[in-house]
Order: C-alpha cells, then sequence, then structure tokens
C-alpha cells in the first residue's frame, strides 16, 4: 500500500512559478512509477508527467514540456513537480499517482492516487 500527499499548490499571477510536492507512505516507493496529472473544472483528468523509479526517464504532456519538470528524492519518499512560466489554462486540482509497471501517461494504470492540491493562475 502507498498514501501519497501532496502541497505546494496555491494562487499565482501567469508567468510565475509553483513547485509540487507528493510524499509517499510505504516501503516500496522506490520502485514506483511516479505521475502528476491535473482536472481542471469540467474537464477530464489529465497526464501531465511522470517519472521512473530510478529518474533516469521522464515523459511529459506537450501542454508542459520545457515548462515543467519532474522529479523525484528516493530517499525523502517525494516527487516534485516543478511549473515555470504558469498560464492560466493551467489551472487544475493536480495529483500525485504510483504505480509499479512502466512508464505511462495513461490514468488507469495508476494504482494509486493522492488528494490533489490546488493550482490557480490568474492572469
Amino acid at each position: 500500500q502507498v498514501q501519497l500527499v501532496e502541497s505546494g499548490g496555491g494562487l499565482v499571477l501567469a508567468g510565475g512559478s509553483l513547485r509540487l510536492s507528493c510524499v509517499a507512505s510505504g516501503r516500496t516507493f522506490r520502485s514506483y512509477v511516479m505521475g502528476w496529472f491535473r482536472q481542471a473544472p469540467g474537464k477530464e483528468r489529465e497526464f501531465v508527467a511522470a517519472i521512473t523509479w530510478s529518474g533516469s526517464s521522464t515523459y511529459y504532456a506537450d501542454s508542459v514540456k520545457g515548462r515543467f519538470t519532474i522529479s523525484r528524492d528516493n530517499a525523502k519518499k517525494t516527487v516534485y513537480l516543478q511549473m515555470n512560466s504558469l498560464k492560466p489554462e493551467d489551472t487544475a486540482v493536480y495529483y500525485c499517482a504510483a504505480e509499479q509497471g512502466s512508464l505511462t501517461f495513461v490514468a488507469y494504470e495508476y494504482d494509486y492516487w493522492g488528494q490533489g492540491t490546488q493550482v490557480t493562475v490568474s492572469s
């Protein structure tokens, strides 16, 4: 079992930055692929970024490529999402997720989910 708790969301002006954190409980964090997803009001949940257990490979949605960076610290059981050059369309609830398979952008392949943290980007 893995429990995930996100933090770091908030209100920011367009062009600003935020860093989200997701802390995991459980002894096997190191073996999980970690992903970030987001869901805006009235829209489906969408993939943002994912990282392998070692951190050697990452995968990004085209909409955030070059602006967002995913990273992890296995010793701290934490995965991060550094978000730069934020746009109003980045406004959403951001969720952290974990799965034991391959690097993937498919939400249903993730086994564990956090409760989410709100990110609001104002223009």
